[in-house]
């Protein structure tokens, strides 16, 4: 019986603490993470002794191991599942994340701080009341209440879609009115 065997006994048995074990298994566990990682693509952000202590923590006493092979086993399937919940965090900030995607014309007018700016917009928009009533209200719902589309569209009793089309119109007249470019 190897002093492995013998110390999982123990740990089944009570006698011995889950913490006996792991400087008895460490260097083989090391050996096992390298061997692992080196199947990884270059430039892996965890090494083979984070990896040997995540896998510890989550097999180290968690269940009674018959012998060493089990312990092993137990450790082996750790480390994969370490590194492919790795690689997937890693996947889902590649690809965005928890970031939260937003159309471009649901976006607020961006409009300058000072107060010569609002004058302007305030101008623009009396001269663009004059040529479209309805689109220019859409803006004040917008701009000025905070209305989503959805909601603006529903006050002034068009169709969520209109009311994107009218948006995007809004938007470009006013910053051509408002920049002096014809």
């Amino acid at each position: 019986m190897t002093d492995i065997t013998r110390v999982l006994a123990g740990i089944r048995a009570g006698t011995v603490p889950a913490a006996d074990l792991l400087p008895l298994v460490y260097a083989e566990l090391r050996s096992l993470a390298a061997a692992r990682l080196a199947a990884e693509k270059p430039g892996h952000t965890l090494d083979a002794t984070a990896l040997v202590h995540e896998a510890y923590l989550r097999v180290g006493g968690s269940e009674p191991f018959d012998h060493r092979g089990h312990f092993f086993a137990a450790a082996a399937e750790a480390m994969r599942r370490i590194l492919v919940d790795h690689a997937r965090r890693k996947a889902a900030d590649k690809r965005g994340g928890g970031m939260t995607r937003h159309d471009a014309a649901e976006l607020p007018i961006a409009t300058p701080e000072p107060a010569e700016d609002l004058i302007a917009l305030d101008a623009a928009l009396d001269r663009f009341a004059e040529v479209e009533p309805q689109k220019a209200e859409l803006v004040k719902l917008r701009h000025f209440a905070g209305l989503t589309i959805e909601d603006a569209a529903d006050a002034l009793g068009i169709s969520p879609a209109t009311a994107k089309r009218h948006w995007a119109y809004s938007r470009a007249w006013l910053f051509r009115e408002i920049s002096g470019n014809p």
